[in-house]
Protein backbone atom coordinates (compact mmCIF):
# COMPACT_ATOMS: atom_id res chain seq x y z
CA UNK A 1 0.00 0.00 0.00
CA UNK A 2 1.46 3.01 -1.04
CA UNK A 3 -0.34 5.60 -0.13
CA UNK A 4 -4.56 6.05 1.07
CA UNK A 5 -6.81 8.03 -1.66
CA UNK A 6 -7.91 11.11 -0.12
CA UNK A 7 -11.20 10.79 -1.50
CA UNK A 8 -11.77 7.48 0.32
CA UNK A 9 -10.66 8.58 3.56
CA UNK A 10 -12.72 11.49 3.32
CA UNK A 11 -15.72 9.29 2.82
CA UNK A 12 -14.93 7.04 5.69
CA UNK A 13 -14.85 10.83 7.70
CA UNK A 14 -17.90 11.86 6.96
CA UNK A 15 -19.69 8.27 7.30
CA UNK A 16 -18.50 8.54 10.69
CA UNK A 17 -19.55 11.64 11.49
CA UNK A 18 -23.16 11.78 9.70
CA UNK A 19 -22.94 8.26 11.21
CA UNK A 20 -24.72 6.15 8.20
CA UNK A 21 -24.00 5.57 4.62
CA UNK A 22 -26.96 7.25 3.41
CA UNK A 23 -26.54 10.62 5.56
CA UNK A 24 -22.90 10.49 4.42
CA UNK A 25 -24.15 10.25 1.03
CA UNK A 26 -26.64 12.78 1.50
CA UNK A 27 -23.71 15.18 2.66
CA UNK A 28 -21.06 14.32 0.00
CA UNK A 29 -23.64 14.64 -2.62
CA UNK A 30 -23.04 10.78 -3.91
CA UNK A 31 -25.01 8.22 -4.02
CA UNK A 32 -25.07 5.27 -0.73
CA UNK A 33 -23.58 2.97 -3.46
CA UNK A 34 -20.52 5.35 -4.39
CA UNK A 35 -19.93 5.70 -0.62
CA UNK A 36 -20.37 2.04 0.21
CA UNK A 37 -18.16 0.93 -2.85
CA UNK A 38 -15.32 3.75 -1.57
CA UNK A 39 -15.34 2.55 1.86
CA UNK A 40 -14.84 -1.17 0.73
CA UNK A 41 -12.03 0.28 -1.84
CA UNK A 42 -10.38 1.74 1.83
CA UNK A 43 -10.37 -1.29 3.59
CA UNK A 44 -9.58 -3.74 0.81
CA UNK A 45 -5.94 -1.06 0.09
CA UNK A 46 -5.39 -0.89 3.47
CA UNK A 47 -6.21 -4.77 4.62
CA UNK A 48 -8.63 -4.09 7.38
CA UNK A 49 -12.39 -4.21 8.48
CA UNK A 50 -12.17 -0.01 9.23
CA UNK A 51 -15.98 0.00 10.13
CA UNK A 52 -18.58 -1.98 12.19
CA UNK A 53 -21.78 -1.79 10.01
CA UNK A 54 -24.21 -1.02 13.09
CA UNK A 55 -26.58 2.16 13.39
CA UNK A 56 -24.62 4.78 13.67
CA UNK A 57 -21.49 2.99 12.96
CA UNK A 58 -18.39 2.01 15.15
CA UNK A 59 -14.83 2.47 13.96
CA UNK A 60 -12.56 -0.43 14.53
CA UNK A 61 -9.14 -0.13 16.28
CA UNK A 62 -7.70 0.13 12.43
CA UNK A 63 -10.78 2.70 11.50
CA UNK A 64 -9.51 4.69 14.73
CA UNK A 65 -5.91 5.17 12.78
CA UNK A 66 -7.60 6.10 9.23
CA UNK A 67 -10.14 8.65 10.73
CA UNK A 68 -7.44 10.40 13.09
CA UNK A 69 -5.75 10.71 9.99
CA UNK A 70 -8.34 12.32 8.02
CA UNK A 71 -9.13 14.98 10.77
CA UNK A 72 -5.29 15.67 10.80
CA UNK A 73 -5.12 16.33 7.28
CA UNK A 74 -8.10 18.56 7.35
CA UNK A 75 -6.77 20.67 9.69
CA UNK A 76 -3.31 20.83 7.61
CA UNK A 77 -4.97 21.80 4.70
CA UNK A 78 -7.06 24.65 6.45
CA UNK A 79 -4.12 25.93 7.95
CA UNK A 80 -2.46 25.98 4.79
CA UNK A 81 -5.82 27.75 2.83
CA UNK A 82 -5.05 30.19 6.14
CA UNK A 83 -1.68 31.02 5.16
CA UNK A 84 -2.63 31.50 1.88
CA UNK A 85 -5.28 34.05 1.94
CA UNK A 86 -8.16 31.58 1.22
CA UNK A 87 -10.01 30.65 4.09
CA UNK A 88 -11.85 33.49 5.12
CA UNK A 89 -14.63 31.89 3.81
CA UNK A 90 -14.60 29.27 5.99
CA UNK A 91 -15.25 31.11 9.13
CA UNK A 92 -12.81 30.83 12.14
CA UNK A 93 -10.24 27.80 13.25
CA UNK A 94 -12.23 25.62 15.34
CA UNK A 95 -10.00 23.12 17.93
CA UNK A 96 -12.16 20.39 19.79
CA UNK A 97 -10.93 19.53 22.89
CA UNK A 98 -11.76 16.72 26.14
CA UNK A 99 -11.82 18.31 29.66
CA UNK A 100 -13.01 16.34 32.54
CA UNK A 101 -15.80 18.83 34.50
CA UNK A 102 -13.55 19.48 37.76
CA UNK A 103 -11.12 21.21 35.43
CA UNK A 104 -13.94 23.04 33.41
CA UNK A 105 -15.43 24.60 36.66
CA UNK A 106 -12.27 25.48 38.50
CA UNK A 107 -9.11 26.97 36.01
CA UNK A 108 -9.84 25.81 32.70
CA UNK A 109 -12.08 27.77 31.09
CA UNK A 110 -10.34 31.00 32.62
CA UNK A 111 -7.15 29.69 30.74
CA UNK A 112 -9.39 29.69 27.29
CA UNK A 113 -9.75 33.84 28.16
CA UNK A 114 -6.11 33.92 27.41
CA UNK A 115 -6.07 32.62 23.78
CA UNK A 116 -5.57 35.83 21.53
CA UNK A 117 -8.51 35.93 19.16
CA UNK A 118 -6.93 37.28 15.91
CA UNK A 119 -7.46 35.38 13.94
CA UNK A 120 -10.40 34.32 16.02
CA UNK A 121 -10.62 30.60 17.49
CA UNK A 122 -13.72 28.72 18.22
CA UNK A 123 -13.32 25.87 21.13
CA UNK A 124 -15.30 22.71 21.20
CA UNK A 125 -15.55 21.01 24.54
CA UNK A 126 -16.29 17.76 25.35
CA UNK A 127 -16.52 16.95 28.48
CA UNK A 128 -14.89 13.29 30.22
CA UNK A 129 -13.80 12.07 32.92
CA UNK A 130 -10.13 12.79 33.00
CA UNK A 131 -9.04 9.25 32.77
CA UNK A 132 -11.10 8.72 29.50
CA UNK A 133 -10.34 11.80 27.32
CA UNK A 134 -7.62 9.93 25.66
CA UNK A 135 -10.48 7.88 24.26
CA UNK A 136 -11.74 10.84 22.60
CA UNK A 137 -8.14 11.50 20.99
CA UNK A 138 -7.50 7.68 19.84
CA UNK A 139 -11.12 8.06 17.42
CA UNK A 140 -9.97 11.70 16.06
CA UNK A 141 -12.62 13.76 17.49
CA UNK A 142 -10.26 15.99 19.30
CA UNK A 143 -7.19 17.70 18.67
CA UNK A 144 -5.74 17.91 22.55
CA UNK A 145 -7.34 16.37 25.82
CA UNK A 146 -6.63 16.95 29.65
CA UNK A 147 -5.84 13.62 30.76
CA UNK A 148 -4.63 11.82 34.07
CA UNK A 149 -2.75 9.87 31.91
CA UNK A 150 1.41 10.41 31.12
CA UNK A 151 1.39 7.73 28.15
CA UNK A 152 0.88 9.78 24.52
CA UNK A 153 -1.40 8.51 22.33
CA UNK A 154 -0.28 7.25 18.98
CA UNK A 155 0.80 10.26 17.38
CA UNK A 156 0.57 13.07 19.92
CA UNK A 157 2.84 14.35 22.29
CA UNK A 158 2.51 14.57 26.16
CA UNK A 159 3.22 17.73 28.52
CA UNK A 160 2.66 17.75 32.26
CA UNK A 161 0.33 20.38 33.42
CA UNK A 162 0.54 19.65 37.42
CA UNK A 163 -1.75 18.48 40.36
CA UNK A 164 -5.35 18.83 40.92
CA UNK A 165 -6.05 18.54 44.56
CA UNK A 166 -9.34 16.96 46.07
CA UNK A 167 -10.34 17.06 49.70
CA UNK A 168 -11.98 15.10 51.69
CA UNK A 169 -14.74 16.72 52.63
CA UNK A 170 -18.49 16.24 53.90
CA UNK A 171 -21.02 18.65 56.65
CA UNK A 172 -20.63 18.71 59.97
CA UNK A 173 -23.46 16.53 60.57
CA UNK A 174 -22.98 14.00 58.54
CA UNK A 175 -19.47 13.77 60.04
CA UNK A 176 -21.00 13.19 63.62
CA UNK A 177 -23.55 10.70 62.28
CA UNK A 178 -21.26 8.62 59.79
CA UNK A 179 -17.91 8.79 61.43
CA UNK A 180 -16.43 7.36 64.60
CA UNK A 181 -12.91 7.56 64.48
CA UNK A 182 -12.09 5.15 62.41
CA UNK A 183 -11.44 6.62 58.96
CA UNK A 184 -10.85 4.12 56.67
CA UNK A 185 -13.87 2.05 57.87
CA UNK A 186 -16.14 4.79 58.35
CA UNK A 187 -15.54 6.03 54.63
CA UNK A 188 -15.95 2.70 53.30
CA UNK A 189 -19.60 2.06 55.01
CA UNK A 190 -20.78 6.02 54.95
CA UNK A 191 -23.05 7.08 52.05
CA UNK A 192 -20.73 8.70 49.34
CA UNK A 193 -21.09 11.04 46.76
CA UNK A 194 -20.04 10.39 42.86
CA UNK A 195 -19.98 11.66 39.95
CA UNK A 196 -21.24 8.64 37.64
CA UNK A 197 -20.33 5.18 37.37
CA UNK A 198 -16.80 5.48 36.15
CA UNK A 199 -15.54 7.65 38.93
CA UNK A 200 -13.13 5.91 40.83
CA UNK A 201 -11.91 8.97 43.28
CA UNK A 202 -13.47 7.85 46.03
CA UNK A 203 -12.76 4.09 45.62
CA UNK A 204 -9.23 5.41 44.98
CA UNK A 205 -9.33 7.12 48.35
CA UNK A 206 -10.54 4.39 50.47
CA UNK A 207 -8.30 1.87 48.88
CA UNK A 208 -5.15 3.89 49.70
CA UNK A 209 -6.28 3.86 53.31
CA UNK A 210 -7.02 0.05 53.32
CA UNK A 211 -4.37 -1.08 51.22
CA UNK A 212 -6.82 -2.02 48.63
CA UNK A 213 -9.29 -3.93 50.57
CA UNK A 214 -12.15 -2.04 50.30
CA UNK A 215 -13.55 0.92 48.41
CA UNK A 216 -16.07 3.33 49.06
CA UNK A 217 -19.66 2.61 50.64
CA UNK A 218 -22.02 0.83 49.15
CA UNK A 219 -25.21 3.75 49.43
CA UNK A 220 -23.35 6.09 45.89
CA UNK A 221 -25.25 8.92 44.95
CA UNK A 222 -24.56 9.87 41.30
CA UNK A 223 -24.07 13.53 40.96
CA UNK A 224 -22.95 14.34 37.15
CA UNK A 225 -21.66 17.73 37.13
CA UNK A 226 -18.87 19.69 39.26
CA UNK A 227 -21.03 22.45 40.87
CA UNK A 228 -23.71 19.83 41.38
CA UNK A 229 -21.39 17.12 43.48
CA UNK A 230 -20.23 19.63 45.50
CA UNK A 231 -23.57 20.77 46.38
CA UNK A 232 -24.68 17.45 47.14
CA UNK A 233 -21.90 17.23 49.23
CA UNK A 234 -22.71 20.32 50.97
CA UNK A 235 -26.35 19.05 51.03
CA UNK A 236 -25.43 16.08 53.57
CA UNK A 237 -26.03 13.17 50.66
CA UNK A 238 -22.60 11.84 51.76
CA UNK A 239 -19.15 12.28 51.71
CA UNK A 240 -16.99 13.10 48.86
CA UNK A 241 -13.66 14.35 47.37
CA UNK A 242 -14.31 18.31 46.17
CA UNK A 243 -11.57 19.93 44.21
CA UNK A 244 -9.76 22.08 47.14
CA UNK A 245 -11.05 25.74 45.10
CA UNK A 246 -14.61 24.90 45.31
CA UNK A 247 -14.28 23.13 48.44
CA UNK A 248 -12.39 25.87 50.31
CA UNK A 249 -15.29 28.76 50.09
CA UNK A 250 -17.44 26.11 52.19
CA UNK A 251 -14.75 25.32 54.79
CA UNK A 252 -14.28 28.49 55.73
CA UNK A 253 -18.15 28.97 56.28
CA UNK A 254 -18.25 25.68 58.32
CA UNK A 255 -19.99 24.36 55.94
CA UNK A 256 -18.42 21.61 55.45
CA UNK A 257 -15.28 19.67 57.31
CA UNK A 258 -11.98 18.01 56.60
CA UNK A 259 -12.58 14.19 57.45
CA UNK A 260 -8.79 13.80 56.46
CA UNK A 261 -7.21 16.57 57.49
CA UNK A 262 -3.36 16.82 55.95
CA UNK A 263 -4.56 13.65 53.76
CA UNK A 264 -5.64 15.43 50.20
CA UNK A 265 -5.86 13.45 47.29
CA UNK A 266 -3.66 14.95 44.42
CA UNK A 267 -4.48 13.60 40.74
CA UNK A 268 -1.48 14.40 38.14
CA UNK A 269 -3.05 16.52 34.81
CA UNK A 270 -1.73 16.13 31.52
CA UNK A 271 -1.68 17.74 28.22
CA UNK A 272 -1.94 15.72 25.07
CA UNK A 273 -2.12 16.70 21.79
CA UNK A 274 -2.34 15.84 17.83
CA UNK A 275 1.70 16.30 16.41
CA UNK A 276 0.43 18.92 14.04
CA UNK A 277 2.30 22.40 13.78
CA UNK A 278 -1.08 23.78 13.66
CA UNK A 279 -0.82 27.67 14.82
CA UNK A 280 -4.42 27.60 16.39
CA UNK A 281 -3.20 24.44 17.85
CA UNK A 282 -0.16 25.92 19.82
CA UNK A 283 -1.37 29.01 20.76
CA UNK A 284 -4.54 27.42 22.85
CA UNK A 285 -1.20 25.11 24.31
CA UNK A 286 0.40 27.75 25.35
CA UNK A 287 -2.65 29.51 26.80
CA UNK A 288 -3.43 26.53 28.60
CA UNK A 289 -0.07 25.68 30.29
CA UNK A 290 0.34 29.15 31.25
CA UNK A 291 -2.87 29.19 33.43
CA UNK A 292 -2.34 25.68 34.20
CA UNK A 293 1.10 26.73 36.31
CA UNK A 294 -0.76 29.41 37.90
CA UNK A 295 -3.81 27.31 39.11
CA UNK A 296 -2.21 23.92 39.49
CA UNK A 297 -0.11 22.10 42.08
CA UNK A 298 3.72 22.04 40.20
CA UNK A 299 4.35 19.00 42.07
CA UNK A 300 7.33 17.28 40.13
CA UNK A 301 6.55 14.25 37.42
Amino acid sequence: MDELPLDQVRTLLAVVDEGTFDAAAAALHVTPSAVSQRVKALEQRTGRVLLQRTKPVRLTESGEVVVRFARQLARLERDARTELGLAAEQGPARVPIAVNADSLATWFLPALTRVPQDPPICFELYREDESHTTALLREGQVMAAVTSSPEPVAGCTVRRLGSARYLVVATPEFADRHFTGDLAADLSEAPTVVFDRRDELQDAFVRSLTRGRSGAGRIRHMVPASDGFRDAVAAGLGWGLVPEPQAEPLLRADRLVELAPGRPLDVPLYWQQWKLDSPALSTVAEAVASAATDSLLTTPA
